[in-house]
């Protein structure tokens, strides 16, 4: 079942997509990348395969429509880690707080800039965070952050996206707790080669899987 969700920050009322089985064993928000929205097609195609897995779904606007507007001439937002962690922070709190996800572990999707996102949310809040999957990401935008994430860590990065994958490795061995880095062969920054996002799909679904159940 899916239905709206809005996530309520002190500058922003940010709309969001909730999908919960039936059979829900945990829960996932998800942070998308520069110049996206709730609305990513990839965001889309990965989420249905974690609900295809016993995994509710949460995608939202890091953004208000008005901000949108401003990103879309400046480019600035997007790279405003600061501010797309502490709203990604308000959906876990909400989150905690909601009647159909507040019983349920929970885990973090991020993709470019939403993966740095991601791992400072996971920094403020990890009694709440279990894991974190990386898609594309710049973890490294995580900064200072990084030493404090104590959950697992799942970076996945396209065999062809060198730098991004550079940036990878030297990010994970800042991270405070576990990680692992998954190479997708012959996939680029996006992921568009055939199989490439279901191989992206496939790998967050088994970390989630593993993770989540783990108390």
């Amino acid at each position: 079942m899916t239905a709206p969700f809005v996530v309520t920050t002190e500058t922003a009322a940010l709309r969001g997509d909730l999908t919960v089985p039936a059979d829900a064993a945990g829960v996932v928000a998800f942070a998308h990348g520069s110049g996206s929205s709730r609305l990513s097609p990839r965001n889309v195609a990965v989420a249905r395969t974690l609900q295809d897995n016993r995994l509710a779904t949460l995608l939202f606007d890091l953004l208000s429509p008005d901000e949108e507007q401003v990103d879309a001439r400046t480019r600035e937002l997007r790279f405003d880690v600061p501010l797309l962690a502490g709203r990604l922070v308000e959906a876990v709190d909400e989150l905690a707080e909601h009647e159909t996800t507040a019983r349920l572990p929970l885990g973090l999707f991020g993709a470019s800039t939403g993966a740095a996102a991601a791992l400072v949310a996971a920094a403020r809040r990890p009694e709440r965070v279990r894991a974190v999957v990386s898609r594309g990401g710049r973890p490294d935008l995580a900064g200072e952050a990084l030493p404090s994430v104590r959950c697992p860590v799942q970076l996945v990065v396209g065999e062809h996206d060198h730098q991004v994958l550079r940036l990878n490795e030297q990010a994970a061995e800042r991270l405070g707790g576990p990680s692992r880095i998954e190479v997708v062969p012959g996939a680029t920054h996006l992921f568009e080669e055939p199989g490439a996002l279901e191989q992206v799909a496939g790998l967050a679904a088994d970390w989630f899987a593993t993770h989540l159940a783990t108390p």
